[in-house]
């Protein structure tokens, strides 16, 4: 129970990465953390790539980074949609300034892009957005998972054993 007392946001929208979503879920809960499923505002529940429902338990407009000590971002094509709300992206942003954790895994990287937090700093993700994160001013680099500061990414659905270790050593330590 390593994250007894945390709370963790997970953002979701239609065509997430079913696995990107569910593992973490599951694995941060297993630890005793607070699991907070976000949506957009445009549903009351989401279907992943692979059919696999998730239903929301708040709206990003209803929520502020301070109630939480991380924020998950998973992949799929889901960034692309959430991005277009600006609660869900400045959620992320908000989140990142106070210092919370910030985790985006494969196409997750978009809404760093989005919400204007990668110049300067390293990250990974799956290499088709490896442009849209340069140009956003990221250095990339392709690791299972990269930690620079408070923003922990990861590339893929085979790297979230790896990812949700980071996210958890990083709440542990005191980030978020």
């Amino acid at each position: 129970m390593r994250l007894t007392g945390k709370r963790i946001a997970i953002l979701v929208e239609n065509l997430y990465q079913d696995l990107e979503v569910w593992y973490p879920l599951l694995r941060f809960k297993e630890e005793g953390a607070e699991v907070v499923v976000i949506g957009s505002g445009s549903a009351a529940s989401y279907t992943g790539k692979f059919g696999y429902p998730v239903v929301v338990d708040k709206e990003a407009s209803e929520v502020t980074a301070a109630e939480f000590d991380a924020v998950v971002i998973p992949g799929g094509y889901a960034p692309d949609i959430m991005r277009r709300y600006s609660a869900m992206v400045s959620l992320v942003r908000e989140a990142h300034l106070n210092g919370k954790v910030v985790a985006a895994i494969c196409h997750g990287g978009w809404m760093l892009a989005s919400a204007k937090i990668l110049p300067g700093k390293t990250v990974t993700a799956f290499f088709a957005i490896r442009d849209d994160l340069e140009h956003a001013g990221a250095k990339f680099v392709d690791v299972e998972v990269a930690v620079d500061g408070n923003l922990i990414t990861s590339r893929q659905p085979e790297d979230l054993p790896a990812f949700c270790r980071a996210i958890i050593v990083a709440l542990q330590r005191g980030k978020g």
